[in-house]
C-alpha cells in the first residue's frame, strides 16, 4: 500500500469538522486506499471500530443499497448514540439520488461523512443545489513523480527513473507490478476500458464507441497543443473521421467528467480575462498514452508540459494558458497567495529556442515569479529574475 501522505493529512485536518468531505478522481487513482488509510489512523487514535461503517458500491454485497431509501436506512440502523460515526461511501455516484441520502446524514449532528466518486457530474445540477455550501471537494490524481521516488525508494538515475514513470504509468497498483510490461499494460488495459464504459459510454449512452475512441486517440496526440471544438472536428474530418462540432463538445465533456483529460482555458494576460476558445487538454496518466498510441508521434517537451501542469493542480493552484499578445506563456498557476508563470520546454540549449522561451515572460510587466523549467542538467540560472530550473528538481521540490 503506498502512502498517500499529503491526501491523508488533508483528511485528517478535516476529520470531525461539519462538512462533507467529497474525494474525486479517476478510477484507480487511489481513492479507496485513501479512505482505508484513513480509517486505520482513526483506530490508532481512539476511534472504536464499530464507530466507522464502510461501504464500497463496486462491491455485489452493497448493490441493493444502491436505492438511497434503503441505503438511509441501513446506515441509520448503525449510528451509535453519543458518539461520532464515521461513514465512507465510496463510487457513491452508482447511488441514484445519493445525494438525498448524504444530505439526511449531514444534518445529524453525530456523522462526519466521506464520499468518493469518480465522475464530476456527480458535483453538478442537484447536487450542487442541494448541498450547495456543505461539501468540500479534494481532487484526487496518480502518483507524482516523488511519490512514484518513494516508493520505489532510490533516487538514483533520476532521468531513467523519469522514463519509467512516464511509460509505465502513474497508477499506484500500476507501480507494484514492478515495471512489467506485459502486466502494466493489462492493468491500463482495464482502468481505460472501465472509464470508457462505464464512465463515458453508458452515461452519455454512446452508440458509436469507435467514434469516441478516436477522438481520444487525437487529445492523446495533441496534448499541449491548442484547440477548439470546431478545430478538432474540422482536422478529424479531414483525416477521414466525420464527426459534427457538438459530438466532439459532448465527447468532450464526458471525458473530463470522468476525469482522464483535463482543459487548460486560456487568460488573456494583458486583457486579464479567461478566452472562450483554443483550449488545451491534458491526460491524467501518461502511461495511458504509451499504452494507446506507444511511442508514435511522443513529443518530450508536450510530455513533460502534461507532467507539470498535473503537479502544479496537485499543489493547489487553478492552472490556465496564458496569452501576451501574440505569444503564449504555458501556464498561470495562481492561488490566496498570488500568480506564478511557467515555461515548459525539453531543452532550452539552443539559442533561438531558449530566446523564444523567455520572450513571453519577459513582457509581463508584473513581479510575480516567473520560472523556466526543462529537463537540461545544469545548474540553476537566472535571465533578469526569470528563473530556470530542472524540471526533475522542481517536481521533487
Amino acid at each position: 500500500m503506498i502512502l498517500r501522505e499529503e491526501y491523508l493529512n488533508k483528511l485528517i485536518k478535516l476529520k470531525g469538522t461539519k462538512i462533507i468531505k467529497v474525494i474525486t478522481g479517476i478510477r484507480r487513482c487511489g481513492k479507496s486506499t485513501l479512505l482505508e488509510m484513513f480509517c486505520e489512523y482513526l483506530l490508532q487514535n481512539g476511534v472504536q471500530k464499530e464507530q466507522i461503517t464502510t461501504i464500497n458500491f463496486e462491491d455485489m454485497d452493497y448493490s441493493e443499497l444502491t436505492d438511497y431509501k434503503l441505503l438511509y436506512s441501513y446506515l441509520k440502523e448503525r449510528l451509535i448514540p453519543n458518539k461520532m460515526n464515521y461513514i465512507f461511501l465510496d463510487e457513491i455516484q452508482l447511488v441514484e439520488s445519493y445525494q438525498k441520502a448524504v444530505d439526511s446524514l449531514y444534518i445529524k449532528e453525530n456523522v462526519d461523512l466521506y464520499i468518493t466518486g469518480s465522475n464530476a457530474h456527480m458535483l453538478s445540477g442537484e447536487l450542487a443545489t442541494l448541498l450547495s455550501g456543505r461539501y468540500i471537494e479534494m481532487q484526487m490524481l496518480p502518483l507524482s513523480f516523488k511519490e512514484y521516488l518513494d516508493f520505489v525508494g532510490d533516487r538514483t538515475d533520476l532521468s531513467r527513473k523519469y522514463s519509467d514513470y512516464l511509460q509505465f504509468s502513474s497508477f499506484p497498483y500500476a507501480v507494484s507490478l514492478k515495471n512489467d510490461r506485459s502486466l502494466i499494460r493489462d492493468y491500463l488495459s482495464g482502468i481505460y476500458n472501465t472509464v470508457l464504459l462505464k464512465d463515458v459510454v453508458s452515461r452519455k449512452r454512446i452508440s458509436d464507441v469507435m467514434l469516441l475512441e478516436s477522438v481520444i486517440r487525437f487529445l492523446f496526440d495533441n496534448i499541449g497543443n491548442r484547440w477548439s471544438t470546431k478545430k478538432i472536428s474540422d482536422t478529424m474530418t479531414s483525416n477521414g473521421r466525420k464527426i459534427s462540432t457538438h459530438t466532439v463538445e459532448s465527447y468532450l465533456s464526458a471525458l473530463i467528467d470522468s476525469y482522464i483529460i483535463y482543459q487548460a482555458k486560456r487568460y488573456d494576460v494583458k486583457g486579464k480575462q479567461i478566452l472562450k476558445t483554443q483550449e488545451k487538454y491534458y491526460i491524467v496518466d501518461i502511461g495511458l498514452r504509451y499504452y494507446l498510441l506507444g511511442n508514435k508521434g511522443a513529443d518530450m517537451g508536450h510530455i513533460l508540459e502534461n507532467v507539470v501542469y498535473l503537479e502544479l493542480l496537485r499543489r493547489g493552484y487553478e492552472v490556465s494558458i496564458g496569452k501576451v499578445d501574440d505569444m503564449e506563456v504555458d501556464f498561470i498557476a495562481s492561488n490566496n497567495d498570488g500568480i506564478e508563470y511557467y515555461q515548459v520546454a525539453a531543452t532550452v540549449r539552443d539559442a533561438d529556442t531558449l530566446d523564444r522561451e523567455l520572450k513571453p515572460l519577459k513582457k509581463i510587466a508584473d513581479h510575480f515569479p516567473k520560472y523556466l523549467l526543462t529537463l537540461d542538467d545544469d545548474p540553476p540560472t537566472s535571465y533578469n529574475g526569470i528563473r530556470q530550473i530542472n524540471a526533475l528538481d522542481f517536481l521533487l521540490n
